[in-house]
């Protein structure tokens, strides 16, 4: 089984699917420490599921960091998508995506806010993530669950 099949499957055993989002890594810069590692990805961006449909607005930014001679690497994302919810109402979504790795891949815990009124439920909805890749570089997908 390929590794994007493999972490949507795991998603999905969480708990119901209900946002994938194709991320267009940009920029990567690094710094690399005395005692650890920082990194930032610069990213844009799509979305088209059931419940949403749009686009990143430029900002996107991933931060990674890692202490010297440990394996847990966190992730802090934070985005804005604009698009249209499942009435086909305009609104914008933010979600900071938290989570760690430890040396395998990332688990998270997204968190939303929105202007939709649609969708205004999932700030209060229990909300796990998995990061995947594609075959094209550059391009990973994030997928978003309930729990």
């Amino acid at each position: 089984m390929n590794t994007q099949l493999k972490n949507i499957n795991e998603c999905l055993v969480s708990g119901t699917e209900i946002l994938t989002i194709d991320v267009l890594l940009k920029e990567f810069n690094e710094v690399k420490g005395h005692k650890g590692e920082a990194l930032m990805i610069l990213f844009d961006g799509y979305c088209h599921s059931e419940i949403f449909d749009g686009v990143i607005l430029n900002g996107g930014v991933d931060t990674q960091r890692q202490d010297a001679g440990s394996n847990l690497r966190t992730l802090s994302a934070r985005y804005i998508l604009q698009g249209k919810d499942f009435e086909g109402k305009e609104c914008r979504i933010f979600i900071e995506n938290n989570g760690t790795s430890d040396g395998g891949r990332f688990t998270t815990t997204p968190k939303i806010l929105t202007d939709s009124e649609a969708l205004k439920e999932l700030e209060d909805t229990d909300l796990v993530g998995s990061i995947s890749s594609t075959d094209e570089e550059g391009h990973i997908q994030i997928h978003i669950c309930v729990k």
